[in-house]
């Protein structure tokens, strides 16, 4: 490669120099290439919309597969998220696919917070990165990246506006993850009605402020084809993999009474276009986009929450270091000022204890000098008592010795008048 074909944008303090001969460097696009075609790649799909609307029946036609797919009810308590992930081979082309379903989306009678169980899975697989990231033996060159590339948003083919709860999850997805809204089962509406859907759908988009995913139009091979298709959002989409017999070849379609409508024939639908946007021409945008977008907003807003910061109140730059080392502090003084609260807090406790415990100690001896002066005045009630019978005792005793001392003279006397009596009687 000559030098002459080299555009070069200078830089302060970069001088560009002319190559005498063939270096060899020309070809790292073809170590790139290798490498990661050795390494494989990977990608992840997350599908929401309500149940039956043809999601796992698009992702099939998709990729031109079965897919394992589950029966999901229209009676499910809450939305859950089931991945599943495949690894996939074309050419010499290796994919690990993980394509993520909301099952019960919308069907709640209550659908006001059906989102967020799909905000909290993107935000666990942030995390999960984060983590990663932040070890300090990292693995990130063999680490499964299970960050959401692409969502696939599901309208129901009303042909007249968004629902509110479509509104509600597009506006808190937007800022953390790449929104391709599609109409499913475009078959079910007539060609102008589509027409008509799709500008009021993007009306609506622009004026909730709702920020889907554009086509990138900075390079140049890509951005014709990326500005007309950014034209035909929302990509209205039929998906079937069954096959029918059209002229003299086997396409996949869906027979109907009334005809045949082909899924890869643009005339029926954009589900074309949608697999040449999604696969085969901005796959790897999608993948970067999610990296330095939507992550780095994550990872930010994080870092921040913890105290980490680029600059200081003066706007000069910070180092890591320095920002642990604040941080530190920061933390050391609170520990101190919360020791010191705790310690106040415990002699405080321990001296409204000993008070508590004086107070009790002093009740209680109030208590027993009153029982014991009870206990003196029963006492002597008692002995007062005692003193009383024993003097009745001794008094009753008396009187009764008396008395059987005057019984016994009575008795005496009587015997000796009848001793008398019988004596004159025998004179």
């Amino acid at each position: 490669m000559a030098s002459s074909d080299v555009a070069r944008q200078p830089h302060k303090g970069v001088r560009p120099l002319s190559l005498a001969g063939h270096v060899g460097f020309d070809s790292l696009p073809d170590q790139l290439v290798n490498k990661s075609i050795c390494q494989g790649f990977c990608f992840n799909i997350l599908c929401i919309g309500e149940t039956g609307i043809g999601k796992s029946t698009l992702m099939d036609t998709l990729f031109n597969t079965n897919f394992e797919n589950f029966e999901s009810s229209h009676f499910e308590p809450q939305v859950k998220l089931r991945a599943q992930t495949y690894d996939l081979q074309e050419s010499n082309v290796r994919l690990r696919l993980t394509v993520v379903n909301t099952v019960g989306f919308g069907d709640q009678m209550n659908k006001q917070e059906s989102y967020q169980p799909v905000v909290d899975y993107i935000d666990r697989q942030f995390e999960s990165y984060l983590q990663e990231e932040l070890k300090i033996k990292r693995s990130l060159h063999n680490y499964h990246d299970s960050r959401v590339h692409a969502c696939l948003y599901f309208i129901s083919p009303s042909g007249h506006s968004l629902k509110s709860l479509d509104l509600v999850t597009m506006k808190k997805l937007d800022s953390k993850v790449n929104i391709i809204p599609v109409i499913a089962k475009a078959d079910t509406i007539s060609k102008s009605e589509l027409h008509k859907f799709k500008i009021k759908i993007m009306s609506e988009l622009v004026s909730n402020g709702v920020q889907i995913y554009q086509f990138p139009l900075d390079d140049e091979t890509v951005a014709k084809v990326n500005t007309t298709m950014n034209g035909h959002l929302p990509f209205a989409v039929v998906g079937s993999t069954e096959e029918v017999s059209v002229g003299n070849k086997m396409v996949k379609a869906r027979q109907y009474p009334w005809g045949v409508v082909q899924v890869e024939n643009e005339n029926h639908c954009d589900f074309v276009k949608l697999r040449e946007m999604l696969i085969c021409v901005n796959m790897e945008d999608l993948r970067e986009q999610t990296h330095t977008r939507h992550y780095e907003l994550y990872r930010r807003c994080k870092l921040e929450e913890m105290g980490f910061k680029d600059t200081d109140p003066e706007c000069k730059p910070v180092s890591l270091q320095q920002t642990y080392e604040a941080k530190r502090q920061e933390f050391l003084v609170e520990l101190q000022k919360r020791e010191d609260e705790m310690r106040q807090m415990f002699v405080q406790r321990v001296k409204e204890k000993e008070s508590e415990l004086k107070e009790a100690e002093r009740e209680l001896q109030s208590r027993f000098e009153q029982l014991k002066r009870l206990h003196a005045d029963e006492k002597s009630a008692l002995e007062e008592k005692k003193r009383l019978l024993e003097d009745d005792q001794s008094s009753f005793s008396k009187r009764r010795a008396a008395a059987q001392l005057l019984q016994a003279q009575s008795l005496t006397a009587n015997g000796k008048k009848d001793k008398d009596r019988k004596n004159s009687g025998f004179m």
